[in-house]
């Protein structure tokens, strides 16, 4: 098994990395094309790749089980966070964007607690509070320094932990390709919405497809190593490995973009991967469900 935690632990730092790298090149197509323009491309080939996977597997591209109830509530999760995390990659710091996302472990162990019932000692309680307070120092609500931008990426972190959560209940029998199919769908709807209440198509230069191509290769990259990581590993053994993204996107911030993260947002991103560490190694201590 620990071999199987060390296999599970690289290929999430591949994942996150892959992450990081597809919403660098999102970001930098974004400032020629409209953000949903390239999200809908984006979904578009991610679709055509996983379909092809089903394909190859003999298996059905839309399983009458994507439209259950349980894919349905899902879908409208992966639509709330692609939707307004992309906004936010494209119209904020691609740092601070990536920082506030690290707190959707606090908010999936939040909602565990509220929708499954799964036990919460104070300890824990204690930790997500703490958690929020991180946030909100990288947000500055208030303060001269507060950007209300930085709060689409909240609504962001907030669709992708009801993504996390509705995963848990959805049909043991999809495959991955077909869920790979579900959320790059969902991607591609969110860049239609968006285009649909925004500017329109712009046809994009020869460059600006490769970024776009780029980030859909990275995302899919990334969607395949997390896949992977999660299922050849223990759970509380790999998750911690989440949150090299914000080294990654810190590091592509300020050598593609010429950003300098503030004080806030490395004290903050500071509390909020100290605290999501602390319920994870409680997990793998004494189990999610003791309280």
């Amino acid at each position: 098994m620990a071999s199987d935690n060390l296999r599970g632990s690289i290929w999430m730092v591949a994942a996150m990395a892959g992450f990081a790298v597809e919403d660098a090149f999102l970001k930098s197509a974004s400032k020629a094309i409209p953000v949903g323009e390239a999200m809908a491309l984006m979904g578009l080939a991610g679709m055509l790749v996983f379909a092809a996977l089903a394909r190859r597997a003999r298996e059905p591209v839309f399983p009458a089980t994507l439209l259950s109830g349980t894919m349905a509530v899902r879908s409208g999760f992966e639509v709330v966070g692609r939707l307004f995390y992309a906004l936010a990659i494209a119209l904020t710091p691609i740092s601070v964007a990536s920082a506030i996302l690290q707190a959707t472990p606090l908010v999936v162990v939040l909602g565990a607690a509220l929708v499954f019932g799964e036990k919460v000692g104070w300890q824990r309680w204690l930790v997500i509070a703490v958690g929020f307070v991180g946030v909100l120092v990288i947000l500055r609500p208030g303060l001269a320094g507060f950007d209300a931008l930085s709060l689409l990426a909240v609504v962001g972190l907030i669709g992708f932990a009801g993504r996390d959560l509705a995963t848990r209940a959805a049909p043991p029998a999809l495959s991955n390709a077909q869920l790979g199919v579900a959320g790059f769908a969902m991607l591609g709807l969110s860049g239609v919405i968006i285009l649909a209440v925004t500017s329109g198509i712009v046809v994009p230069a020869g460059m600006v497809l490769v970024k776009v191509a780029g980030a859909a290769v990275f995302g899919i990259l990334g969607y395949a190593a997390l896949t992977t990581a999660m299922r050849t590993g223990e759970v509380s053994a790999v998750t911690p490995f989440r949150y090299s993204r914000l080294l990654f996107a810190m590091g592509l911030g300020v050598l593609a973009f010429g950003e300098r993260p503030g004080t806030a947002t490395l004290a903050g991103s500071a509390i909020i991967v100290a605290c999501g560490l602390f319920i994870l190694a409680q997990q793998r201590r004494i189990g999610p469900a003791s309280p």
